[in-house]
């Protein structure tokens, strides 16, 4: 994979609301000298385990390692995954509410939805959350109001669905596949048929329960011209399963993140995960080691995007990536 090149300056109107604070820190591995701290014990929650979430709950941790923390000396790590159920999630977090730790990171909204129940004398921290005023987990998005605060994953879903355009000159109806159990994917949703509605297209939808609904979701779309794949965790966890209809049926699928891409996807114009995850660590020091409080962290947004693109799948899907993005983009097969 070649190297990343980022997209900044977007003017995202989906995600305008939201504090554009945060930083990331250099690449440099973890180890050496601890400095004297004091150990730190976090547990973190991931509903599903999937490329995005993955990296996100990666770069959180490598945020400590480069601050000069030691894994297994300086700080621990108590890394558990959901496996996409909301039951494990809230177990999860009534598990951690019992222990005696410094901070919980919560990666994705059910997740995090489950730790605010749960866990209110610690800090808790989120990352690819799409919009934690909907999810309920904050007061606002500027003044969270408690013990909670993170980072949101939220998309650029106009460029998104322009980058769409240019690979599908004549697309005019797209379907969505999406969990009707992730208030993240709703707003999502919501956002998509506004900003299709602005470029004169249709949207078409079917929810899933389970990853095992996919394939029989994207049969019922009919036929759309493309498919858009959201941030939605049930999906994305799903996605062979979606991109094997797709192919078949010759429908091209934009992705609202690069593991979807990776995955099968065409293309898309989205986060790093795993620089988010680090913006979300550099929040947690902030907290641990510099009293800073929850409660008035604003909630902060990636400020960098990325084009990545999978030409095998433009190809197995019927359709050519022009060139102008091709020269812009990371590309994946």
């Amino acid at each position: 994979m070649k190297k990343t090149r980022a997209i900044s300056g977007l003017a995202i109107a989906a995600v305008g609301a939201l504090a554009l604070a945060g930083c990331s820190s250099d690449d440099s591995s973890g180890g050496g000298d601890d400095g004297g701290k004091e150990k730190l014990t976090i547990g973190i929650s991931q509903l599903v385990q999937h490329p995005a979430l993955d990296a996100a709950t990666e770069g959180f941790k490598q945020t400590f390692l480069d601050a000069g923390y030691v894994e297994g000396d300086t700080i621990e790590f108590d890394v558990q995954n959901a496996n996409g159920e909301q039951s494990t999630a809230v177990t999860i977090a009534q598990g951690f509410a019992s222990q005696d730790l410094d901070m919980v990171l919560a990666v994705a909204t059910p997740a995090a939805q489950a730790a605010a129940q749960a866990i209110t004398d610690i800090p808790v921290l989120f990352t690819a959350v799409t919009d934690a005023e909907s999810a309920e987990l904050v007061d606002s998005n500027e003044e969270p109001g408690a013990n909670i605060t993170g980072t949101s994953d939220a998309a650029p879903i106009g460029d998104q669905l322009d980058l769409l355009s240019q690979i599908v000159p004549d697309a005019s109806s797209i379907g969505i596949v999406y969990s009707s159990g992730e208030v993240n994917s709703e707003v999502q949703v919501k956002a998509a048929e506004e900003a299709a509605g602005e470029r004169d297209m249709t949207v078409e939808t079917q929810t899933v329960t389970t990853a095992n609904d996919i394939a029989q979701a994207v049969q019922a779309l009919g036929d759309v011209d493309a498919i858009y794949v959201p941030t939605d965790n049930t999906v994305v966890s799903g996605i062979a399963s979606l991109i094997q209809v797709a192919e078949k049926k010759q429908i091209p699928v934009i992705g609202a993140e690069s593991g979807t891409v990776e995955g099968g996807a065409i293309a898309t114009l989205g986060i790093d995960y795993t620089e988010l995850g680090k913006q979300t660590g550099e929040m947690a020091l902030k907290i641990l080691t510099e009293d800073a409080d929850p409660a008035t962290m604003p909630v902060e947004v990636s400020k960098e995007f990325t084009y990545v693109v999978n030409p095998g799948a433009a190809e197995r899907m019927g359709v050519t990536i022009p060139e102008e993005i091709l020269d812009k983009a990371e590309t994946v097969e």
